[in-house]
């Protein structure tokens, strides 16, 4: 057995011909990867899974197919069941844990290969474990956190019975006491880290805030940044989707005028602009005595959506050196929003310190020439050489990144996984294929008894938000990017925006996991949505084990290659 590691990747000490099993650290969360050789496998069922707890308790994770109950997509929500994976072993290499709550100290996951034995029953045989700890912790001077993003799932159904997550209308400042509990799962380690942020900086009164903010609506974070008082300046984006007109009346008021005037009833000072086109930066800047200390960004928007209902990730730099930098950014857009383009400010890369937060850099735009940020991406992405996960808020946008992730799959030997947004339905790219798998958002709430069990279709709007991608998250130089960044050409030369180039195996393991996690999710609702009475999703049985085990020893199918990846 390996330490128990609190970050990156733990593999279980197997012998040749053994069963071999790699965690991934995710988010509070852990990516299960095993592996087997190929003369293992004769009769293979599947892997039970088991998590053994801090605490000392152990229990099967569940699955949510089995050997003798067909789902269908006229299978209604409750008529779906979760079952012991003891029972009902995972076809599958690899599986995404998300224990809730998380507990500090040591958990111990365990596979076990299953077979069918002669008369059909399941039989042990050999089996791994790894010890890992699950709780937050800090990379370097980082902090990363991701948004729950399950709105639409039917945990939120069983859970909160898809209650409403907002009032209707909503305003920027109705009671969020009944909405609580939803915001605390849906808005998972995001949130926590948005909220502690104004808090920490709220409470202390030699500390100054200064905000980039696109939208603006969360109405406990407009009532923390209110109460800076004239502590607080607040660069509030005023393009068409946040302003209203008597002439153009909009179904759903803007919300950013409302905190506009509730922060400035306070004493907080606000300015109000869109760069060429969008400010659409998501940043908290804190400074001591004018200097900047502590910086919060991310692809979270300050709002209910932004932090309840869509995908997204928030980071957490505690250096002066990273602060000071966007601190610099927020002078040159407070004092000249017109000239940032061709600013200092915009012209390069900047670089992170080196030794106090993981190797990586910033970028601020609009810049004057797009390719100033887009370029090192596309090389990147280029030069991968195993895998590329990514997860894009719509890939249809111009430019050289969007344009290379669009045809990442069709490189061979590059294990490709995706998920972008539209603007009516997801598209999912499965490894090596050409085309996506369209997945209308509210499918699932078809055949379903009201008012109970009906998948919340999330509302208007864009639910996939991230912007990131991973570039060979387990080889010996893996990269993220990642930030408020649409990685869209138009959006370098337009919008006020900041793009992080982030190093280091444990950071691209925490956006590599999450990737899966999302991915994952999405996918087994769109082979929901295909099967049928004569092709339903059932588990293979005796008669027909191989067709779930041979593609994964297969050179030609991409599967094989999403063992080897995960599993190595």
């Amino acid at each position: 057995m390996v330490d128990v590691a609190p970050t990156q990747t733990v593999k279980s000490a197997a012998s040749p011909g053994d069963l071999a099993l790699v965690a991934h650290r995710g988010d509070r969360g852990v990516l299960l990867a095993m592996d087997l050789p190929q003369e293992r496998t004769d009769r293979l069922a599947g892997f039970a899974l088991y998590r053994k707890t801090p605490g000392g308790v152990e229990r099967p994770l569940l699955n949510r197919l089995d050997f003798a109950t067909p789902v269908t997509s006229a299978t209604t929500p409750a008529e779906r069941r979760w079952h012991p994976s003891d029972k009902a072993p995972f076809q599958k290499f690899r599986w995404v844990d998300m224990p809730s709550p998380v507990e500090a100290g040591t958990y111990r996951y365990t596979a076990t290969a299953r077979y069918f034995g002669g008369t059909g029953g399941l039989v042990d045989g050999p089996s791994a474990f790894v010890d890992i700890d699950l709780a937050d912790e800090h990379l370097g001077a980082l902090t990363i956190g991701f948004t729950r993003g399950y709105i639409s799932s039917q945990a939120y159904a069983d859970r909160f019975h898809n209650a409403p997550f907002e009032p209707d209308p909503p305003t920027v400042d109705f009671d969020t006491t009944p909405y609580r509990a939803q915001y605390q799962w849906l808005g998972f380690h995001a949130r926590e880290l948005v909220m502690s942020f104004l808090a920490d900086c709220q409470s202390d009164l030699s500390v100054t805030l200064d905000v980039f903010a696109f939208d603006l609506n969360e109405p406990d974070v407009i009532r923390m940044m209110a109460g800076f008082g004239s502590r607080l300046r607040l660069y509030l984006d005023n393009s068409p989707t946040h302003v209203d007109h008597a002439d153009k009346p909009k179904a759903r008021p803007a919300m950013e005028p409302q905190a506009q005037k509730a922060i400035e009833a306070t004493g907080g000072a606000v300015k109000t602009g869109h760069f060429g086109s969008l400010a659409h930066d998501k940043v908290l800047i804190a400074r001591r005595n004018g200097t900047p200390f502590r910086v919060l960004t991310g692809s979270a928007n300050f709002s209910v959506r932004g932090l309840y209902v869509q995908s997204n990730n928030v980071l957490v730099f505690e250096s002066a050196e990273v602060a000071g930098l966007y601190g610099l950014a927020f002078d040159q857009a407070w004092q000249n929003a017109p000239g940032f383009r061709n600013s200092a400010v915009a012209a390069q890369w900047s670089a992170l310190p080196a030794g106090i937060v993981p190797d990586g850099r910033v970028a601020f735009s609009p810049h004057s020439d797009p390719a100033v940020s887009l370029s090192p991406i596309v090389d990147s992405l280029n030069g991968a050489k195993s895998s590329v996960l990514f997860a894009v808020m719509d890939l249809s946008g111009g430019g050289p990144v969007l344009q290379t992730l669009r045809g990442i799959a069709d490189r061979s030997g590059i294990f490709s996984y995706g998920i972008t947004q539209t603007t009516k339905d997801f598209a999912l790219y499965k490894p090596g294929s050409r085309r996506g798998i369209r997945i209308p958002f509210a499918f699932l709430s078809a055949h379903v008894p009201a008012p109970f069990n009906k998948e919340w279709d999330g509302g208007f709007g864009q639910v996939i938000h991230h912007k990131f991608a991973v570039v060979d998250f387990n080889g010996d130089s893996p990269v993220v990017y990642t930030g408020s960044s649409n990685l869209a050409q138009g959006g370098e030369r337009n919008n006020g925006d900041n793009l992080l180039e982030l190093r280091g195996p444990a950071i691209a393991s925490l956006y590599a996991v999450e990737a899966i996690k999302m991915i994952d999710h999405y996918h087994f609702r769109a082979a929901m949505k295909t099967a049928t009475t004569d092709s339903p999703l059932i588990l293979a049985g005796p008669a027909d084990w191989q067709k779930w085990v041979a593609p994964y020893y297969d050179p030609n199918d991409l599967k094989s290659l999403d063992r080897q990846i995960f599993a190595r």
